[in-house]
């Protein structure tokens, strides 16, 4: 898949069949409207493109009205929405950054400018619920009336349900946040899952008998967080058991390396020897988190937080041993 910050760009293919969403976290919805789009795109003879934004546009609006409650839990980091999206079989996506001039522009002018000029759409296919342009003022009806004016086509698929229940990021969002891990997996199609680099942090793990690998979670605000028993792929040629914490560690300084970020801190519970020490910096590792222990918590010494991880690990290999 071919990735794109922005439609100025020589590279990208002069005629497409688009979608357009946020696509936080590529659920069986998302998926679905990814196989429509690929069977058009295929027929037409044009390459599949998905047009998204970075930051999310709520993300936006809340730092410029200075009000976080408007930001939604942020459901994947966009390294994990492009590899999703990847894996979808997409052609090329195009990571639009969400900008005031961006915001401002209306409806017509979004489709002049950057559906039509800028990515040169044959098809747009969106949801039941798609709006755009300044002030959310343009919809499906809108769109389809410039497609009938301006020579392209557009489509429109209704909401995807599993068991009566409509799959959204909203809905996946609301599980992640009860602990509802089994049914995530069943609106993701997969167990919920973060990947990213290995960083340094504190190493104040290992000092209590409890090494653990460092990933960061760009956003400030996800839609997960407590203690839970994973999976860890990308250290060895299996994966490998481990308890983590997704958070903000309310027990560590937070003046240390990583103070006020969120973290995802994985302990292995068997860790390779083949790795040493210090082998595990720098690799891209992908944790799945496949049950919620317990949300976190605050320990008021450093014996009360090992006996508390002691304690998180033996759960861990209770849950692995059902």
């Amino acid at each position: 898949m071919k990735i794109f910050r922005g439609f100025k760009h020589p590279d990208i293919a002069p005629s497409c069949a688009l979608t357009i969403g946020n696509f936080d976290g590529v659920h069986r919805g998302h998926q679905a409207m990814l196989s429509l789009l690929k069977g058009e795109a295929k027929q037409r003879g044009v390459p599949s493109c998905v047009l998204t934004f970075e930051p999310h546009p709520r993300d936006f609006f809340a730092a410029l009205t200075h009000n976080p409650a408007l930001a939604p839990a942020r459901v994947g980091t966009l390294r994990d929405k492009l590899s999703d999206l990847a894996q979808c079989g997409v052609d090329q996506t195009v990571v639009l950054p969400f900008t005031a001039h961006l915001a401002n522009l209306t409806p017509q002018a979004f489709i002049d400018q950057v559906l039509l000029k800028g990515l040169g759409a044959s098809y747009i296919l969106v949801g039941d619920d798609f709006r755009f342009g300044q002030r959310r003022a343009g919809d499906y009806t809108l769109l389809d009336g410039a497609g009938l004016k301006q020579g392209f086509d557009v489509a429109r698929m209704n909401s995807y349900e599993v068991h009566g229940l409509r799959v959204s990021s909203s809905a996946v969002r609301e599980a992640l946040s009860q602990g509802r891990m089994a049914d995530a997996t069943r609106l993701l199609c997969h167990p919920y899952r973060i990947s990213g680099h290995v960083v340094h942090g504190r190493k104040l793990g290992r000092t209590l008998g409890f090494k653990t690998i460092n990933q960061r979670f760009a956003h400030w605000k996800p839609a997960a967080s407590g203690i839970f028993a994973v999976l860890v792929y990308g250290l060895c040629a299996h994966p490998l058991r481990g308890v983590a914490n997704l958070g903000v560690r309310p027990s560590v300084d937070p003046a240390d390396v990583n103070g006020g970020r969120v973290l995802l801190e994985t302990h292995c519970l068997d860790w390779p020897n083949n790795l040493g020490a210090e082998g595990a910096y720098g690799k891209i590792v992908r944790v799945e988190l496949l049950h919620k222990l317990h949300d976190e918590r605050k320990y008021e010494s450093l014996e009360a937080l090992t006996a508390g991880i002691r304690q998180d690990c033996l759960d861990a290999r209770a849950y692995f041993a059902r």
